[in-house]
């Protein structure tokens, strides 16, 4: 089965790069549920928290006040670590390949990075 997938643009960095991992996700999750049945559990871990990123940077952008922006992205930033820390999970267990681990755990990383950015500038720290 393919799926036809349009790249969306949004001319933000943060809600583009979130949407694209999102979409790995899910497809990641697609993929590997049909192999491995015996990590299900640890499947829908990361499709959880790997869907929560894009849809709290979503989120952020109506957020009420500059707290509420705050927290939304902060939200983000948690779901994007424990996504992180599934990721490395599944490759010590030896569920994930080296070069699939490498890739999702580079693009984890680098919404990682960017939250964390975002985050002390509005912070000011």
């Amino acid at each position: 089965m393919k799926v036809f997938e349009q790249h969306v643009e949004y001319g933000n960095p943060i809600l583009e790069k979130s949407f694209r991992f999102v979409t790995r996700i899910v497809k990641f999750y697609l993929i590997h549920i049909k192999n491995d049945h015996h990590v299900k559990d640890l499947f829908r871990q990361i499709l959880r928290s790997g869907t929560s990123i894009g849809a709290n940077v979503s989120e952020s952008q109506e957020a009420a006040s500059k707290k509420d922006f705050i927290n939304k992205l902060s939200i983000a930033l948690k779901e994007a670590r424990e996504t992180e820390y599934w990721l490395k999970l599944l490759k010590e267990s030896s569920v994930l390949k080296e070069n699939e681990f490498a890739s999702l755990i580079n693009d984890c990383d680098e919404l990682i990075r960017l939250l964390v950015s975002i985050l002390k500038k509005l912070k000011g720290t």
